[in-house]
């Protein structure tokens, strides 16, 4: 799976410094112009989910997240959405709510564990020396760090894909674990890719749970492309 794609989800973490606005009723932060899908006119008759046709006592909503019509009791689930930056949980659809339960889940959890970093044994394109060096997402979500006796930074928005290598046993045999991962990525002021390698090191237990969290975000994205 392309991985260029996943750059926004990221970029859209970064709120910290951004202001808070109103639209309609919701509080969302005002995050690079972008509020979400855009929504069906009011002018829709009829239930997206259930058929049932809009009238004085039946009112339609809005998602907040696909920006289509449903009944009250098609839309009743309120559930967070920081991905398309609303402050509060707001009106979902039953689908919706699903895929951003999801990512509330990823924001709770994950995010920590990419901020945190692991240790891995590092290689650059083809070269057979590898440095130990500690991986992070950087706390404005922007960039992968990585330290160890030398520094370099590979910015989100360049990296065009991404492949999460496994080990372990067997399908009936035990679960796979994460044990490494390969990036491909434009330098600045390059117009080649690069490559990285990736593999975990020293304390293997949080190296992995770092690689599962990176596939997590991917897989996410994947899920929601359509959203």
């Amino acid at each position: 799976m392309s991985f260029q794609t996943c750059m926004s989800f990221f970029l859209l973490l970064n709120t910290k410094e951004e202001i808070l606005k109103n639209v309609g009723n919701q509080t969302v932060v005002d995050s690079h112009g972008y509020y979400g899908s855009q929504w069906l006119p009011d002018t829709c008759p009829r239930c997206m989910q259930c058929d049932t046709k809009f009238d004085f006592i039946t009112r339609k909503h809005h998602c907040r997240r696909c920006g289509r019509c449903f009944c009250d009791k098609c839309c009743s689930q309120k559930v967070a959405l920081p991905r398309m930056c609303f402050v509060d949980p707001v009106r979902q659809c039953a689908e919706c709510s699903l895929i951003s339960q999801k990512e509330v889940e990823f924001y709770d959890k994950q995010l920590k564990v990419l901020t945190a970093g692991g240790t891995f044994l590092v290689k650059v394109d083809s070269s057979e020396i590898s440095e130990t060096m500690v991986c992070r997402l950087s706390n404005n979500h922007r960039y992968l760090f990585l330290d160890g006796e030398s520094h370099f930074e590979v910015e989100l928005s360049r990296i065009s894909s991404m492949q999460v290598l496994t080990e372990g046993s067997t399908p009936g045999g035990g679960s796979l674990r994460a044990s490494g991962m390969v990036l491909q990525y434009k330098p600045p002021g390059s117009l080649n890719l690069q490559q990285l390698h990736m593999d975990t090191a020293d304390d293997k237990r949080v190296a992995s749970a770092w690689l599962a969290a990176m596939h997590k975000a991917a897989k996410l994205l994947y899920e929601s492309r359509d959203q």
